[in-house]
């Protein structure tokens, strides 16, 4: 079947005002193959420049704490249980907590995100005391052909993504995040040699990525509905109706791991990323969850990592979605 759904090009000829929002983007289409040493690919062989220490993280990690329920807090949730239970089955309803119960749970649980009530412990994260350093893993090595619309400088030809295989505490300030710690290192291939990275002292198993070879594709990317005026964003939407699609779900923010273009805000409102020297930060990458290279971010959702357009040493911005 052929498919005739119209192009981002031709959303943005059909609807005036909305050109200027295309940006060039590359989906990286990650593949389940062994990827060559210097081929842009997503985790694989490690390169780095012969001499320089290979980077670890010293931000916030942070660990798992499991706290044993003792007999008589048991005790107290399993006659909840009876209880609410019980009121379920005769009156037909469901299953509710009153007051009383409810403040008693929450006493037990103190702040805990989880209860195993086969073992009868809590479970919070909480930051890792003493902090200690985690060796970075590779997760994108690029090639500048396979993504020449990036802000490369002039003496760059790869970028290298590491990033810490741990979820974080407060990475971002103010700005909520609980994910794993990205670094950026932009670099000439002239420079870099075989290497072997040390191994992690503690990882998330979902930060660790399937090493993959990817099909490099580019495309025109237009942004989120959020990012759009009003009248720019009904008239894409009347647009996309008439093929029977949505702008927000058919032609805008494409989907995969990205670079360039436009993030995703699905999960929440658009929440501007601000660098700390006051510039509205840009999008660099999206790393998607699941597919080859079987990575999982925030709800097995999207992490976007964004540049200052203003000096690419500044610190990234991330966002989960």
């Amino acid at each position: 079947m052929t498919d005739t759904s119209p192009t981002t090009a031709e959303l943005a000829a059909a609807v005036p005002g909305l050109a200027p929002y295309l940006r060039p983007a590359t989906l990286l289409h990650p593949y389940a193959a062994a990827p060559e040493p210097h081929a842009s690919r997503i985790g694989g062989p490690a390169l780095w420049p012969e001499g320089e220490a290979w980077p670890h993280c010293t931000a916030g990690h942070l660990a798992d704490e499991y706290r044993d329920v003792p007999a008589a807090d048991r005790a107290i949730w399993e006659r909840i249980d009876r209880a609410v239970a019980e009121r379920a089955r005769t009156t037909g309803g469901a299953h509710v907590l009153t007051e009383e119960e409810a403040a008693e749970q929450h006493r037990i649980m103190a702040g805990a995100g989880y209860l195993d009530l086969v073992h009868w412990r809590t479970h919070r994260t909480v930051p890792e005391r003493p902090a200690a350093a985690v060796a970075l893993v590779p997760l994108l090595h690029l090639r500048a052909e396979d993504a020449p619309q990036l802000p490369w400088p002039a003496d760059a030809d790869r970028l290298q993504v590491l990033w810490c295989p741990n979820d974080h505490d407060d990475l971002q300030g103010r700005r909520y995040y609980h994910g794993p710690n990205v670094e950026l290192h932009w670099q000439r291939a002239a420079d870099l040699v075989p290497a072997a990275p040390p191994t992690p002292r503690r990882s998330e198993e979902n930060y660790l990525p399937t090493p993959c070879a990817v099909r490099p594709e580019q495309v025109r990317d237009l942004p989120d509905q959020d990012e759009l005026p009003d009248e720019l964003r009904d008239a894409a939407e009347e647009f996309a109706s008439r093929y029977d699609l949505e702008y927000h779900r058919a032609l805008s923010c494409a989907e995969g791991w990205k670079l360039g273009g436009w993030p995703s805000w699905h999960s929440t409102d658009l929440i501007p990323v601000d660098c700390g020297c006051g510039a509205r930060m840009v999008h660099l990458l999206t790393v998607d969850s699941g597919g080859a290279p079987e990575v999982s971010v925030g709800r097995h959702g999207e992490l976007h990592v964004f540049v200052c357009p203003a000096d690419l040493a500044h610190p990234v911005g991330l966002d989960l979605q």
